[in-house]
């Protein structure tokens, strides 16, 4: 990231992955723009670290985000990275699962990411630099039984996050799309007695190797990480 004080955007950031992100840029003196719908949630992530701004905003809402992100380009100025990690995990047999929380799940997980990305990124691509994170998941190369709405989201944000890398190549904006597989979240909470086969016995990635892969990817410019032993080994196959 550039600068001094370089800004940073981060949604999802009341619990879990996006919570340790902005936590994490912010020990590294950036100033955060954090967003989530979680004000309680917020307020936690931003205790002790003042270089934490909240942002109460729907990433699902449109006119809020685009609202929200002039805001912060007006206060901040334009981030020099940008971290999508907002999401939800419903799970359950497709045929079971209520058709609006399949939606649900879409609206959040993906095209919360597309409001995000579209109301950030033309800035940077003007600025000529920035670097643009992307949270998706093994489950977005892998389906299994039971998460078939959650890796339907992810498979959109691989795809759009691929093609968006192509067509702003050569802008001076990294893009990096980040595929772990189970990370030790409170996302799992989410899940229940709905998960997988054996869900509960699977290994659990801590999440701070998620954020170390993120920076290596970054920093060698490859669009995709995939944190994890075998992670990699295991898509390519």
């Amino acid at each position: 990231m550039d600068g001094p004080h370089p800004v940073a955007l981060a949604t999802g950031a009341a619990s879990g992955m996006g919570r340790l992100a902005a936590r994490r840029l912010a020990a590294g003196d950036a100033l955060v723009a954090a967003i989530d719908v979680d004000v309680d949630g917020l307020a936690e992530t931003a205790r002790r670290a003042p270089n934490i701004v909240t942002y109460r905003c729907d990433v699902t809402d449109l006119d809020a985000v685009e609202s929200t992100v002039a805001e912060i380009l007006d206060r901040h100025g334009v981030p020099a990275r940008v971290m999508n990690a907002a999401a939800i995990a419903p799970t359950g047999r497709l045929l079971d699962q209520p058709v609006e929380q399949i939606r649900r799940a879409m609206e959040v997980n993906y095209f919360g990411l597309v409001h995000v990305t579209n109301a950030t990124v033309p800035a940077m691509v003007e600025r000529g630099h920035g670097e643009l994170v992307q949270f998706a998941s093994l489950a977005g190369w892998l389906p299994s039984q039971t998460f078939g709405a959650y890796s339907a989201t992810k498979f959109a944000v691989v795809c759009f996050t691929e093609t968006l890398a192509h067509e702003i190549a050569g802008s001076g904006v990294k893009v990096c799309c980040v595929c772990p597989p189970v990370v030790d979240t409170p996302l799992l909470d989410q899940i229940g007695p709905n998960g997988p086969a054996r869900f509960d016995e699977m290994p659990r990635l801590a999440p701070e190797v998620v954020l170390d892969a993120i920076e290596v990817a970054l920093e060698r410019g490859e669009l995709f990480a995939f944190p994890g032993a075998g992670t990699k080994t295991l898509v390519r196959l």
